[in-house]
């Protein structure tokens, strides 16, 4: 009996980790088939003006919606909520004990590595796959461009959260080391997020198409910050934490230095309602 168990989860953890791979061609093949032609709205290529012109106001205004962004407060006021009395550490145990998502602390942990990872891969995906323009030269220095941009968030997210790591000095729910707060795992895979969600704006895809995408990859990013709770790295406000300083930091360094054209008149968004979370569109008119 207990070989089958064992070999039971074995099977579970293989699948979380060969499922992901198997996607990472289909991917990159399918940006491949939509990248390299046209223009955004305005008729400039994505990446174009990446950078410069820096404006100020834009900058301002960057920094604002990216804090007041419903992605950025729901995860935050979360971290302040499970930081009361002993709320975190209740959450954690009750994790790690059922395992209600991912079976045993070891998929969880692979789980975590393995979404994240495809994640990222996205994000560049998505990013090679928007309109540059029809020439290549040009083709070839916005993404360059672009991708400078994307980049830095990237690093930024990680360099802050590296720092507040160094900081708060959290001893992790399974005592292996003292940087538990944030949660580098989350902060990351909303960054990729974040950014793969922002690329699919600028994509050729069908409109109906785009929210489904971005909803599943807010899925993949929330199933990376719980598996670190299940895989005991981390305490629930941890990965909330991250969640929100990823996307804040981000959103924030994309909006302000891409200079892409102003958002269409449809976009995803997270909002509040009464014991969780709801998630719709958005019509601007």
């Amino acid at each position: 009996m207990n070989t089958v168990l064992h070999k039971s989860s074995f099977g579970a953890s293989g699948n979380l980790i060969r499922y992901p791979l198997m996607l990472f061609p289909v991917m990159i093949s399918l940006s491949i088939l939509v990248t390299g032609c046209g223009t955004l709205e305005n008729g400039r290529g994505w990446g174009q003006d990446a950078f410069f012109p820096i404006d100020l106001d834009r900058v301002s205004d960057a920094a604002h919606d990216a804090f007041f962004d419903s992605q950025t407060l729901i995860p935050l006021a979360g971290a302040l909520i499970f930081a009361i009395d002993d709320f975190d550490e209740r959450a954690s145990d009750w994790a790690v004990k059922h395992n209600p998502v991912f079976g045993s602390e070891d998929n969880a942990k692979d789980a975590s590595d393995y979404l994240k990872i495809m994640l990222q891969v996205e994000a560049v995906a998505t990013a090679l796959a928007t309109p540059s323009g029809d020439d290549s030269g040009q083709w070839i220095a916005s993404k360059i461009k672009g991708l400078g941009v994307e980049f830095a968030a990237m690093g930024v997210t990680n360099s802050v959260t590296s720092l507040l790591k160094d900081v708060t000095d959290r001893t992790r729910p399974d005592e292996s080391g003292d940087r538990s707060f944030p949660s580098a795992h989350a902060s990351s895979a909303f960054s990729y997020m974040t950014l793969a969600n922002r690329n699919l704006d600028s994509v050729n895809l069908p409109r109906t198409v785009k929210p489904a995408l971005k909803v599943a990859n807010m899925f993949l990013a929330t199933g990376v910050a719980w598996a670190r709770v299940e895989g005991r790295r981390h305490y629930p406000s941890d990965v909330l934490a991250g969640a929100a300083l990823g996307h804040f930091l981000t959103a924030f360094i994309h909006d302000a230095f891409l200079n892409l054209p102003e958002d269409s008149n449809v976009d995803f968004a997270v909002f509040p309602v009464k014991g969780g979370a709801g998630i719709g569109l958005v019509f601007s008119f």
